[in-house]
């Protein structure tokens, strides 16, 4: 073996061996050029990413020669393939699987679902005179798109309202106009919304009216036409949501749970505890429902009606027009 060879690693030496053979290169000039750019650039953008990696492309899309090698936890390409296709076999591939596994887990989930009772962690708007009268007028077929907006208001206002009392408080003592000594509770930090857009934009009246101040973020969660899966496409969040002390999560329609699942899923995976997730929803399938209470027992959901599971989603349609 020459000189120096030895120090080269072995996934390089064949391209050493190719170059000198192949390519009428002598061993000190390939050596040379091994320690001054090749060695460099994969310390510098190789070596870090090798650990947590699935697929390394020498690159970019540019690369579209050289072998396949398969390691544990990635995949280094370099071999007589179409590097980008190759990559996007593999993603595919990868997705294809994660999507049986949770089609058949939302499927375990749902089995036997309908007949459990529900969470104490559900509450459920009491049903007084107000209510049912609102309620008649935003479900009435015939009502004007201005009294559905006006009354679905009133009626968001109520959710947002009722939610607020499943955050966290503390006591406080403040003075009155008249000198007077008030033990009252104030909020213990800040509360902040997600809305799951484009349907829980309807609710966000409801919010403001409660909360003026509330910091929003925004999740755009959309079915899959071929598979029903829940897909994510589009996320903005507080940069500090996981320091808030209540978050509210806002979707008024909830059916079979596989958007709120992910939804809330999103959230804790951004830092949120399950303790803290309130989820505000106008209707709510007991399916759907109990999904969600089993997957997440501690987070708390706010409901004004149990309707049928899998109800079509009608109230962004009469809300916004469209």
């Amino acid at each position: 073996m020459a000189p120096g060879l030895q120090l080269i690693p072995w996934l390089t030496q064949p391209l050493v061996l190719r170059d000198v053979e192949e390519r009428g290169r002598d061993i000190e000039g390939v050596i040379k050029q091994w320690f001054t750019f090749v060695k460099p650039n994969f310390e510098l953008y190789v070596e870090p990413q090798r650990k947590v990696a699935d697929i390394i492309v020498p690159r970019g899309v540019e690369n579209r020669v050289a072998i396949c090698k398969g390691h544990s936890k990635h995949v280094i390409l370099f071999s007589a393939h179409n590097v980008l296709a190759m990559v996007i076999q593999y993603i595919q591939r990868i997705l294809k699987e994660k999507s049986t596994k949770h089609r058949a887990a939302l499927k375990k989930l749902g089995s036997g679902a309908e007949d459990e009772p529900l969470s104490k962690g559900v509450l459920i708007l009491d049903h007084t005179p107000q209510f049912r009268g609102m309620n008649t007028i935003i479900l009435d077929v015939a009502t004007s798109a201005e009294e559905f907006i006006f009354y679905f208001d009133r009626l968001a206002t109520l959710l947002v309202e009722h939610a607020m009392n499943n955050i966290y408080f503390k006591e406080m003592t403040v003075e009155t106009p008249i000198g007077n000594k008030y033990n009252g509770l104030i909020a213990t930090g800040e509360v902040s919304a997600v809305v799951v857009l484009r349907a829980g934009a309807a609710l966000e009246t409801g919010l403001k009216r409660v909360i003026p101040d509330c910091r929003t973020g925004r999740l755009l969660i959309q079915s899959n036409v071929r598979t029903g899966e829940p897909e994510l496409h589009f996320l903005k969040l507080p940069d500090d949501i996981d320091k808030h002390d209540s978050v509210l999560l806002l979707d008024p329609q909830m059916s079979s749970g596989g958007a709120a699942l992910m939804s809330v899923q999103i959230l804790v995976d951004h830092g949120v505890p399950q303790e803290k997730i309130v989820f505000v929803t106008y209707t709510a399938g007991k399916m759907g429902l109990n999904r969600l209470t089993k997957v997440f027992p501690d987070v708390r959901v706010v409901v004004c009606t149990i309707v049928q599971d899998f109800e079509e989603r009608w109230i962004e349609k009469k809300y916004f027009g469209c």
